[in-house]
């Protein structure tokens, strides 16, 4: 592959075990860290390396009740080193014994398609933190959608800057949202969605986008192509508004945060006026270790409510550290800032 479109490579790994697993991410990285210290993993999972790589290279989640580890780029060969050492999972009240890997290696990775390319959220996309929620309440529905677009068009242009990839081109986000008044997730504010989106790059199942990657959320999975082939010439203006680069977005940052500042006084100015009258004060090739391979067979189903399983109370504030190792404030103002 040439430097303008380098072959990126991706691994998931469902790991088999002898019972359902009800365990949060965090408990699942916790017990690899304790018991293979030495994997070349383990820095990838303890944050060592969070201001080398601002995307993880190294993703765990639980879904349908089964562990799966992603390895994006550097995190390829770690992830399939542990894979060749891994035996089991003691969380001391249980153990789960592994029986099986499902391996699935993936080439040539965020690269632009021809086609549309359709995904869908299976666990909740945490798009609005305590800074985007507050501008997102404030606009009226059809501008919600345009700004959610936005804020997806994000994500996908910083990871794909992130992992090295082209965007010249261009990343055309377009996000289909089940109910546009989000779910609060936890008490960082973070406000979250379910739905699909479409996009011309292609991307890895599994993988996160948005806030709370590390503890599992905004995974996605690739539906059945569309077939639908992009031809910008045909597109109508407000399709074309849906390519992202990172000068738009420069662009358009300035148009919500001018446009949001101008309500901002207008309301003050109300507001002081009020004061006055009343005199008030006042977030590719796939390799199975499996006797039975299931996973093209498995169901993709959205996280519940209680999001993954056994949630610990005692485990809360050590996977919230964990996660704000990528979810810094210094951390999104380098994903949003190019």
């Amino acid at each position: 592959m040439s430097d303008l479109f380098p072959n990126i490579k991706t691994v998931v790994v469902r790991i088999v075990t002898d019972k359902p697993v009800r365990k949060t991410p965090y408990q699942v990285k916790g017990v690899i860290m304790r018991k293979y210290p030495s994997e070349r993993v383990i820095p990838m999972l303890d944050g060592s390396y969070r201001d080398k790589f601002l995307y993880p290279r190294v993703q765990v989640k639980i879904l349908n009740e089964d562990i799966y580890i992603i390895g994006v780029k550097e995190g390829v060969d770690p992830v399939l080193s542990l894979v060749d050492n891994l035996t089991e999972l003691d969380f001391g009240n249980i153990t789960f014994s592994i029986k099986d890997f499902d391996i699935k290696n993936d080439e040539q990775q965020f690269i632009f398609s021809e086609q549309i390319l359709r995904y869908s959220f299976v666990t909740p996309w945490v798009a609005l933190n305590k800074v985007t929620s507050g501008k997102y309440k404030s606009l009226s529905n059809k501008k919600k959608i345009i700004y959610l677009n936005q804020l997806l068009g994000q994500n996908l242009i910083f990871l794909a800057n992130e992992v090295g990839a082209s965007i010249e081109n261009g990343i055309y986000a377009k996000v289909t949202i089940h109910n546009l008044v989000p779910k609060h997730v936890d008490d960082n504010k973070w406000k979250a969605f379910q739905g699909e989106f479409k996009s011309n790059i292609i991307l890895p199942n599994y993988i996160g986008l948005g806030n709370g990657i590390t503890r599992g959320f905004g995974s996605i999975y690739k539906e059945i192509n569309t077939g639908k082939k992009i031809d910008k010439e045909k597109l109508s203006d407000q399709d074309k508004d849906l390519f992202f680069t990172i000068e738009d977005l420069k662009s358009k940052n300035k148009h919500f945060k001018s446009r949001f500042k101008t309500n901002k006084n207008h309301k003050n100015k109300k507001w002081k006026k009020q004061k006055r009258s009343k005199n008030i004060h006042n977030s590719q090739n796939k390799r199975s270790y499996s006797k039975h391979n299931n996973h093209s067979n498995k169901t993709k189903e959205i996280f519940s409510n209680n999001t993954d399983g056994n949630f610990i109370q005692e485990d809360k504030f050590s996977d919230n550290i964990d996660d704000q190792r990528f979810n810094t404030e210094k951390h999104h103002k380098k994903q949003h800032k190019f």
